[in-house]
């Protein structure tokens, strides 16, 4: 019986919590929260936990690990000074503030800033990366663990817009993109001592996506999948051997998303794609729908429907099992960040600032609550335990029921 309980100890300190939000759209990058969904209604004085400053700037999304909630930022004239916090998500106090030198190039587009990747954590370690392509590994108390200057090793990894691309650890392997017009690859790195395990040679064009994560069934492997111009590689996050490969040309800015066992790929439209079950390295395409095409933001599977924000902010509802479209309704605004959903909703800011909350119904989509928060936001929402996560370049809000 003691040592029933001391395994069960040792499960529930390694797996994730259901309310934590550990990396770019969710602990498996699918921007949907499990649990308590966040409020639907909410103003400067309405379910508003808490508001607290950031310094510089930042397009980077939150993440929360337990009661912590992480944040980068970057500050200076050549945004060269890099930052990352933590904060406490029940009042939003500031636990700890580290500041780094950057090493690699800080230029970028008027739009975007250093911190535009969003960290990552795996529950023990927080991990940050930034345009500059540092990478930087601290405890969940601050302590710095390791450093990396990946364009020590790579100067010309960069581009002129600047990078993106948000890292996703996957069990004990960070696997970053570092993928542009001239020195372009991708890499996993062991999480504890901040090796190198492999590194892959990527088309060499521009991308701002971020991998998308495949869970392996009981005895099979994970993947994280690698989306590029020339398509998409699912790659085995330790010993980075590929599995299969898509090669039909895929979007550089809004990402994939996975479900069950499903990669649904902004590639000529949308496309659907699973491993081939004969174990072929090329996966079998389910579907293809070229009349629903993803602006900036990723797409999203939640509760048997594939969502997806195109340009103009259109909301379409697109069936997962043959693509065909179901409804569609408008939303206000342009916007950068990905939605995400939690409680029958979607929540989505566009880039003035102006939140809002769509009711997702079998018949239509139906805009019940919007609210501005005066900023520019081109972030995309964190969720956990019922609370909604946002952030521009002055500001993180915490938005829950008090």
């Amino acid at each position: 019986m003691q040592l029933r309980i001391t395994l069960a100890a040792l499960l529930c300190l390694t797996a994730p919590l259901a309310a934590d939000w550990r990396q770019f759209r969710g602990d498996d990058a699918n921007a949907v929260a499990t649990g308590a969904a966040p409020p639907t209604t909410f103003s400067d004085t309405e379910n508003m936990a808490w508001k607290v400053d950031l310094p510089g700037r930042g397009l980077s999304s939150p993440i929360v690990v337990g009661d912590k909630v992480f944040l980068s930022a970057s500050s200076g004239p050549r945004q060269d000074r890099l930052h990352l916090i933590c904060f406490n998500a029940q009042d939003g106090t500031e636990l700890w503030h580290r500041q780094f030198w950057a090493t690699g190039r800080t230029a970028c587009h008027p739009k975007t800033c250093v911190a535009a990747p969003t960290p990552c954590s795996d529950g023990k370690r927080v991990f940050a990366v930034y345009s500059t392509n540092d990478a930087v590994c601290l405890d969940l108390d601050g302590n710095l663990q390791w450093y990396r200057g990946l364009a020590i090793d790579s100067p010309n990894a960069s581009n002129s817009l600047g990078m993106s691309s948000s890292p996703v650890v996957v069990n004990d392997t960070l696997c970053v993109m570092v993928e542009c017009d001239a020195d372009s690859f991708t890499t996993g790195i062991d999480v504890e001592s901040g090796v190198t395990r492999w590194k892959m040679e990527r088309p060499r064009k521009a991308n701002w996506t971020s991998p998308g994560i495949m869970r392996g069934a009981a005895g099979t492997a994970d993947h994280v999948l690698v989306q590029s111009s020339a398509g998409v590689v699912a790659v085995e996050p330790k010993s980075g051997q590929v599995a299969w490969n898509y090669g039909d040309g895929a979007a550089t800015i809004p990402s994939l998303v996975v479900s069950q066992n499903v990669a649904y790929v902004p590639s000529h439209g949308i496309t659907a794609l699973r491993p081939s079950p004969t174990g072929s390295e090329v996966p079998e395409m389910l579907w293809r729908a070229e009349n629903v095409s993803p602006g900036t933001g990723s797409p999203l599977v939640y509760k048997g429907a594939l969502y997806v924000v195109a340009n103009g902010g259109v909301l379409n509802r697109v069936d997962p099992q043959d693509g065909s479209k179901k409804w569609q309704t408008r939303l206000k605004g342009s916007f950068s960040g990905s939605a995400v959903a939690a409680g029958d909703h979607l929540y989505c800011f566009n880039e003035e600032g102006l939140g809002q909350v769509v009711a997702l119904k079998e018949d239509g989509g139906e805009l019940v609550h919007s609210h501005s928060l005066g900023e520019t936001i081109l972030c995309t929402p964190a969720i956990s335990d019922g609370a909604l996560y946002v952030r521009s370049d002055k500001f993180l809000w915490k938005i829950a029921a008090k």
